[in-house]
């Protein structure tokens, strides 16, 4: 069931440096088939079908990627690629999309996503997104959704929820306490077993009113310079000298009218190597495949491997190895070190920039 007031704010302008070497400054993560067939950004625009129309997407990117997302999104509207001159978080990302989205409809209610996070089945993330705007007009909150942890994860943030405020059919929608940023185990492993905090999933749903009253009063030295850019001078004047700030820290955390909506179906934010067994299919020794490649592995187990279409990857007795071929570079690391990647890449950045 369409909602034409319903509007979706996809942000990709992401770097993706732990999916090193697969991920470069040109194509980061969100450009590649990661978890599917598609582009991840393709993936996350289809995710919303029957929902909101490409018609009514808007993706902020960089502007050395624009060219990548028209080539994953052919149909977007030109007018729908809004171009950050310069990443600074996700604050000025929001900010700029929403007043984008106020001068075409002052009513909308503006979904926020990730375009690189992998949601299934699409069918229940679509009604925790109905559910989630049904919470934001109810009484201009500020909504996101939690997932319900599975294990101690100390790669998320989390959200302690507090009394239920209201129900959208199946859904329950709660009073946010407080987000927590990434704990250590032992602290992750208290939340588990408190049953009260859920993981952040970094998704955003709210009305146009509410969210610029919410940046007016939170974050007012990233809205105010980008209203004068819309009424004066440009993008490029202002958005370097913005404050870079997550919209969570900027703005969620300091507001009190907030709603968070438990999730309990499958979500994963591709974070590493090492997440990609958790969203693609294993073979029967437990080995995974990506970017379109071939895998023969012979006596090989638990590995996880990247190659592109028309490339092969032969593997004979070993175990646990994440191996990314793409281009002119390869990674082969165990699994337990994959957050590694980021070395290389400090690395690379001061010794061989032309490698990112």
């Amino acid at each position: 069931m369409s909602d034409e007031r319903l509007y979706a704010v996809v942000m990709a302008g992401g770097s993706g440096t732990r999916f090193w070497p697969a991920s470069r400054r040109a194509r980061p993560k969100q450009f590649l088939p990661i978890a599917g067939d598609r582009p991840m950004v393709a993936e996350t625009c289809a995710r919303l079908a029957g929902l909101v129309p490409l018609e009514r997407v808007l993706v902020v990117t960089s502007g050395d990627l624009a060219g990548e997302v028209r080539a994953a999104l052919p149909e977007l509207p030109a007018a729908n690629l809004l171009v950050e001159p310069v990443g600074r978080n996700t604050a000025p990302c929001v900010a700029l999309a929403a007043l984008e989205i106020a001068r075409r409809d002052p009513e909308a209610v503006q979904l926020v996503l990730p375009a690189d996070h992998v949601i299934e089945p699409a069918e229940a993330f679509r009604a925790s997104l109905r559910a989630a705007a049904a919470e934001a007009r109810r009484a201009g909150r500020l909504v996101t959704l939690g997932v319900r942890p599975t294990f101690p994860a100390t790669g998320y943030g989390y959200i302690e929820v507090g009394d239920v405020l209201a129900r959208h059919g199946a859904h329950e929608a709660h009073d946010v306490l407080r987000f927590v940023e990434k704990p250590d185990e032992a602290r992750a492993r208290e939340f588990l077993a408190a049953g009260t905090f859920l993981w952040n999933a970094g998704v955003f749903v709210y009305t146009t009113a509410a969210v610029l009253a919410a940046l007016r009063e939170h974050a007012p030295d990233i809205l105010a310079p980008l209203e004068a850019a819309g009424r004066a001078t440009g993008l490029e004047e202002v958005y370097p000298a913005l404050r870079a700030a997550p919209f969570d820290v900027a703005v969620m955390e300091p507001s009190r009218a907030r709603s968070v909506l438990p999730i309990d179906y499958a979500w994963n934010d591709v974070g590493a190597w090492t997440s990609l067994p958790e969203v693609l299919p294993l073979d029967a020794d437990g080995n995974c495949v990506a970017g379109g490649g071939a895998l023969v592995a012979e006596g090989a187990r638990d590995n996880v491997v990247f190659a592109g279409p028309g490339e092969l990857v032969a593997l004979v007795d070993v175990e646990g190895l994440v191996v990314v071929r793409a281009g002119d570079a390869m990674l082969v690391c165990p699994k337990d070190r994959a957050q590694d990647v980021r070395r290389v890449v400090e690395r690379l950045q001061r010794e061989a920039p032309d490698k990112l």
